[in-house]
């Protein structure tokens, strides 16, 4: 299969691009309302940590047998379009809770979808500019996030301007998402053999440097709990309308800036070197959590919501791109479902903690536990990254 290329972007990633647009359009109209959906169907502090946790658990452990199941098979395509159908499925489901256990089970099954659809999807994209992964990445993840400012935008529109209640806006997001199907079809899934390999022997052959990354991004995992608790943090500061309102609004600026700066760092690791840009992320990630623990003024949040936007910009693309460095080609699905089972595993126990300090002692000891968690993940890489290999850049 040639691979085209519109502008330096391979016609595979830009399309990959439009899909993910769609889908986070509908799926970010349905993010930044959710743990106020679950706190107003009764959920605490446990109970977000728990939803939370659970949603990035099941779609992470997963991803290692859908990955790998994609390098035996040679598939690629027919996963990232069940990924997508699947998601939209629960979605719809979603939208008619009634109790926040309710959500508990539609947002968690949802998440089989992303499950299903992103190590197959992400190694299309490597292997699509596979000497401009970085740039591959950001492009994708700046489609994806811009699709969330959107969506994330009319969601307030639909709350302040039209009064619309929390089942209806997921409602109206669930059908959005079918759109996102369509330009899947134009996608090119180049032919691969069928591999007779086992999962137990894939994981043996992943090269050591890969596997001690895997290690400290999962140490990582366990101090980036989930964003809901970031938009509750600023929900405590307002009353009424405002403390939905203005919670919304903040995270439309985490996106804003996420998407600002995905392309520019994905370039920069590209030309420096995914450690020295993923080290900077981490310990970002550490002072912005800090951040959130002692100050409490909009002015303040505006502030941290962005640096929050550019720590995902520096650490989301660039973690699978560094993945995707330390692989081969044919176990690469394999490679990147692993990282994304090993980060699952912790965030869950993630969560969990957070919300048991959210709940038990205040909602800052919540932020100083990841701050301390995040400031370990950069000691871990200090010390372990004499051992990875020559980075392909």
């Amino acid at each position: 299969m040639k691979n085209k290329y519109f502008a330096g972007v391979s016609a595979n990633v830009f399309l990959l691009g439009i899909v993910s647009f769609l889908n986070d359009f509908s799926s970010e109209m349905i993010m930044p309302i959710l743990p106020m959906f679950i706190t107003a169907l009764g959920g605490g502090g446990l109970s977000v940590g728990l939803i939370g946790g659970l949603r990035d658990s099941i779609s992470s452990i997963l991803k290692v047998f859908c990955g790998y199941w994609s390098d035996k098979t040679g598939k690629r395509k027919i996963f990232v379009f069940s990924g997508y159908l699947t998601s939209g499925f629960f979605k719809l489901l979603l939208s008619f809770s009634t109790l926040w256990q309710h959500i508990l089970v539609f947002a968690g099954l949802e998440r089989v979808g992303k499950a299903l659809r992103t190590a197959s999807r992400d190694a299309i994209i490597s292997d699509s500019m596979p000497r401009q992964k970085g740039k591959g990445f950001g492009v994708h993840r700046t489609f994806d996030t811009t699709g969330a400012i959107l969506g994330s935008g009319v969601v307030f529109i639909l709350f302040w301007f039209l009064g619309f209640d929390f089942k209806t806006i997921i409602f109206a997001a669930a059908l959005l998402s079918v759109f996102s199907l369509i330009p899947l079809y134009f996608v090119k899934d180049r032919k691969r053999k069928f591999q007779d390999t086992t999962l137990r022997l894939s994981l043996r052959n992943l090269p050591k440097p890969l596997k001690l990354f895997i290690l400290v991004s999962g140490v990582f995992a366990l101090a980036n709990f989930n964003y809901m608790f970031f938009i509750l943090r600023a929900q405590r500061l307002f009353a009424g309308r405002l403390s939905i309102g203005v919670p919304i609004l903040l995270y439309i600026l985490f996106n804003i800036f996420y998407a600002l700066f995905a392309i520019p760092f994905g370039n920069l690791s590209d030309r420096i070197g995914r450690k020295k840009v993923l080290v900077t992320g981490y310990l970002l990630f550490s002072l912005t959590s800090l951040g959130f623990a002692f100050f409490n003024s909009l002015t303040a949040f505006m502030v941290l919501f962005a640096l929050y936007g550019i720590v995902h910009a520096i650490i989301d693309g660039n973690q699978r791109a560094y993945v995707a460095d330390l692989s081969s080609g044919q176990l690469r699905a394999t490679a990147l479902g692993i990282f994304h089972s090993a980060t699952g595993l912790a965030a869950l126990p993630a969560s969990l903690i957070a919300g048991f300090l959210w709940q038990t002692i205040a909602p800052g000891a919540a932020f100083i536990y990841g701050s301390i968690a995040g400031i370990v993940s950069v000691i871990l890489f200090f010390t372990l990254g004499e051992h990875f290999v020559a980075e392909k850049v």
